[in-house]
C-alpha cells in the first residue's frame, strides 16, 4: 500500500432477501456482495470501517436474513458484530431514514445493491438516496483501486466483461451487482451472538406505492425448444438429427380445420397449452 492512501468509513446498506426457488427470507446476494468488497477494503486499506444498515419493519424472519451478513463479517475475523437497523413500520419510505441516519455522521463511501429482491425491486433507491445526499453515484462498481486525498479510483463493470477506472471525489454512494466480488459463507455461531441495534424513527408512508396494484406474477408459457449451437455444423446436425427423428407429419390436402387441429396437438404436446 502507498503512504497516501487511507482507511475510509465505509456503510453497507443491506436489506433482507428471497430466495428464488424457496421463497424463503435470506441474505440479498448483492447486498453480501457489496459487503465482501467492504471486508476487502479493511484489509486494503488499513484503518477502515465498515458499518451495517438497514431499514424496516423489525420480525423474526427478517432479523435472521440480516443476521447472516454478521456472519459474513465475523466469519472474516473483522471484529464487526453490530447491525443499525431503523426499524419502520410496513410501506414506509425507507428513504427519509436512510438520509437523515447517513447525514448525521457522513460517512465517506455507501455500498448497496443494484436493486432489491423484495417488494418493488426497481433499483431505484440509491439514485434517490444520492440524490437526497447530494452525493455523487457510480453503477456497477466490481472493485475500489485505492483511495487518495479524498479521491477513489473505482472500476466500474461495463457488458461484455469490459471495465472501466473512474475517479470520484468522496464522499460518494456505489452500487454492485454480479461482477462484484462472490460473498464468503456466513458463519452460524457469531451470527448467532451478534447484536442488533435498533432504532425507531419516525416512518413516512409511500405514498406511491400505496397507489400500486399489487398482483401475484403469474407462470408464463412454456416456450418450444430452441436448438443452441456453436457452429454451422453444430445447427446441421441438430437439424438433421430432428428430421430422422420421425415424430414429425407432414399434413398435405387438409381443411383449416384439420390443419388447426393439429396445431392445437402439438402446443399440447410440447406443453404450451394445457
Amino acid at each position: 500500500m502507498r503512504p497516501e492512501q487511507q482507511g475510509v468509513e465505509v456503510a453497507v446498506l443491506v436489506s433482507v432477501g428471497r430466495h428464488p426457488i424457496t421463497g424463503r427470507a435470506r441474505r440479498a446476494d448483492q447486498d453480501a456482495r457489496g459487503l465482501e468488497l467492504a471486508l476487502g477494503l479493511e484489509r486494503q486499506l488499513p484503518g477502515s470501517r465498515v458499518n451495517l444498515l438497514h431499514a424496516g419493519p423489525r420480525g423474526e424472519e427478517s432479523e435472521s436474513a440480516l443476521r447472516g451478513y454478521l456472519g459474513m463479517a465475523a466469519g472474516a475475523g473483522m471484529g464487526l458484530d453490530t447491525l443499525s437497523m431503523l426499524e419502520q413500520a410496513e410501506g414506509s419510505d425507507v428513504i427519509p431514514a436512510l438520509a437523515e441516519h447517513l447525514a448525521a455522521a457522513p460517512p465517506q463511501l455507501v455500498i448497496t445493491g443494484a436493486r432489491a429482491e423484495r417488494g418493488e425491486g426497481s433499483g431505484l433507491l440509491p439514485y434517490a438516496l444520492a440524490e437526497r445526499l447530494g452525493w455523487p453515484l457510480v453503477n456497477g462498481l466490481a472493485a475500489v483501486e485505492g483511495i487518495e486525498n479524498g479521491v477513489a479510483t473505482l472500476l466500474q463493470a461495463l457488458p461484455r466483461g469490459q471495465r472501466r477506472r473512474l475517479k470520484v471525489r468522496l464522499p460518494a454512494v456505489v452500487t454492485v451487482d454480479a461482477a462484484a466480488p462472490e460473498a464468503r459463507q456466513s458463519a452460524f455461531g457469531p451470527a448467532r451472538r451478534a447484536e442488533l441495534e435498533v432504532t425507531a424513527v419516525a416512518a413516512e408512508p409511500d405514498r406511491e406505492l400505496a397507489e400500486w396494484q399489487l398482483t401475484p406474477a403469474r407462470k408464463r408459457p412454456k416456450r418450444l425448444k430452441i436448438v443452441k449451437a456453436a457452429s454451422a455444423r453444430d445447427r446441421f446436425k441438430a437439424a438433421a438429427a430432428k428430421m430422422e427423428g420421425g415424430s414429425g407429419q407432414v399434413l398435405e390436402g387438409v381443411s383449416a380445420e384439420q390443419g388447426a387441429e393439429a396445431i392445437l396437438k402439438l402446443l399440447e404436446t410440447e406443453g404450451v397449452l394445457r
